[in-house]
């Protein structure tokens, strides 16, 4: 029996790994996709007396994303050992950043339902990611699992968000946001199938009016836009009915079962006191200069909230469409180019969410795939506008352009689709037409104005598609009222 109105409340802790050629301490490469094991040394594998040495673009790179993220970037922070113990973790510690992190107090600003929220944002600090554990079959089922540590050392920066989410709808917009803006800083390519990009979902509720926050559940390892969404809705009303029940909730972490699409329990939830943080004592204090913070921030590219901006400024576009095409660097790079050439910026907008979508969607392909390039696409439009195609015949044209990567006036060519809008033409085909339909006429001249669709339809039939519907329809408007 439902007993309350509960309000959800979520905070993220999302893991980013930044794309430095090499490793945060060590020389191993930093890349994805090697033998298991191979991009591994004594300092990333933990073995005894290895040293770690800090890798300056690393740090270089976590300072972009705070000013990215509106943060204050520290003058001195440190690195703490933070210590548990988990296969993929060979020395028993992580090397992170506890009570002096590098970056602090930032936000991102949202919008949902029309509506602009701010999201604050606690810290974001620089640690070591642990390897990773190779499971045979899910986690809660496995028999046994393989240890991989090329990932061991790769460097992350951790960002840890204010508990200000009231729905899953405003987490996924969230990490949506968060992720283009690490992509438009150029720090990460925030590949979630890849790992590059971590999600764990802090998850509560609470009676709606209550200050104090509820039991909290942390649910781990969310890899996609669409299960952080759906395992923060499971995990809401699983509270909420334990709480109708007079149930305990547990503080536990969680994983994301895809699929029963359901959370099951992995282990109780630590508190910080049980990591038993202490300084690394194996590197200094980190001092970082106000000026080079300055000349990063004086080089840093435009962010998703600029160019929104910009968007909306410049063009008229509405937030919805401004947060697709600002989605990626790529994406708003397609979009200027095409704008240049045909300077429609709503059809373009149009166009790229719709079909443009729809195809790349369809291959699970990035912008940076497709064979259409935004001249061709700015081609293809400015043909259906001097009217040498119609926007029907132009969304065939399209899908064979994004197949064969021809532009529009090649394949209209090839195929011979040029609309036909030659008058004389016309008239000939409308003449006959009429003349072989006396009873649609004759109803026409009697008030059936929808019968105009019929011989419309029957020209377009006769012409393959290829007629130019606004011409026909204004000819076949002339020769009917002709007395």
């Amino acid at each position: 029996m439902k007993k309350y109105d509960y309000e959800i409340v979520i905070g993220l802790e999302v893991h980013v790994e930044l794309k430095t050629n090499t490793k945060i301490f060590c020389g191993c490469p930093n890349s994805f996709g090697a033998e298991p094991n191979t991009n591994v040394c004594p300092i990333c594998a933990g073995f005894p007396g290895m040293l770690p040495v800090l890798n300056k673009r690393a740090v270089e790179f976590a300072i972009r994303a705070g000013l990215a993220l509106n943060c204050e970037i520290a003058s001195y922070c440190k690195f703490d050992r933070k210590n548990y113990f988990y296969p993929d973790l060979p020395k028993a510690y992580q090397i992170s950043q506890y009570d002096l992190p590098i970056c602090a107090n930032g936000y991102l600003d949202i919008y949902v339902d029309g509506q602009s929220k701010r999201i604050g944002i606690v810290r974001a600090h620089l640690e070591e990611d642990a390897g990773k554990l190779v499971h045979q079959g899910s986690i809660t089922e496995t028999a046994f699992s393989l240890v991989d540590l090329n990932r061991s050392g790769v460097p992350l920066l951790e960002i840890v968000s204010q508990p200000d989410m009231r729905s899953a709808a405003e987490a996924r917009q969230y990490l949506e946001k968060l992720r283009s803006t690490m992509l438009f800083a150029g720090v990460s390519d925030c590949k979630m199938q890849e790992g590059s990009l971590r999600c764990d979902a802090n998850v509560s509720v609470r009676p709606w009016g209550e200050k104090e926050l509820g039991v909290r559940t942390e649910i781990k390892n969310l890899n996609s836009f669409r299960a952080l969404e759906k395992a923060i809705e499971y995990e809401a009303r699983r509270h909420m009915d334990l709480l109708d029940d007079d149930e305990v909730i547990e503080r536990e972490t969680r994983t994301w079962d895809e699929e029963k699409q359901v959370t099951r329990s992995m282990r109780s939830k630590e508190e910080a006191h049980d990591y038993r943080y202490f300084p690394e004592p194996d590197l200094p204090p980190l001092v970082i200069d106000p000026e080079w913070v300055k000349s990063i921030a004086q080089s840093m590219p435009e962010l998703p909230d600029q160019a929104q901006r910009r968007l909306m400024d410049e063009y008229g576009l509405p937030p919805y469409d401004v947060a697709i095409i600002t989605s990626t660097p790529q994406y708003l790079a397609y979009f200027d180019q095409c704008v240049a050439e045909y300077p429609q910026p709503k059809t373009v907008a149009n166009w790229m969410m719709g079909e443009l979508n729809k195809y790349l969607n369809q291959g699970n392909m990035d912008i940076a795939e497709c064979l259409i390039k935004p001249g061709q696409l700015a081609g293809l439009l400015q043909m259906v506008d001097d009217g040498s195609i119609s926007g029907k015949m132009a969304k065939d044209i399209f899908a064979e352009m994004f197949a064969s990567g021809k532009d529009a006036p090649t394949i209209v060519k090839e195929k011979g689709l040029a609309q036909i809008s030659d008058q004389d033409t016309l008239m000939r085909i409308i003449e006959e037409v009429l003349q072989s339909n006396p009873k649609v006429v004759a109803d026409y001249r009697g008030g059936k104005q929808k019968a105009a669709g019929f011989l419309v339809g029957q020209v377009m039939k006769a012409t393959k598609g290829q007629a130019n519907p606004a011409l026909v329809n204004q000819l076949i408007d002339k020769c009917l009222s002709a007395e």
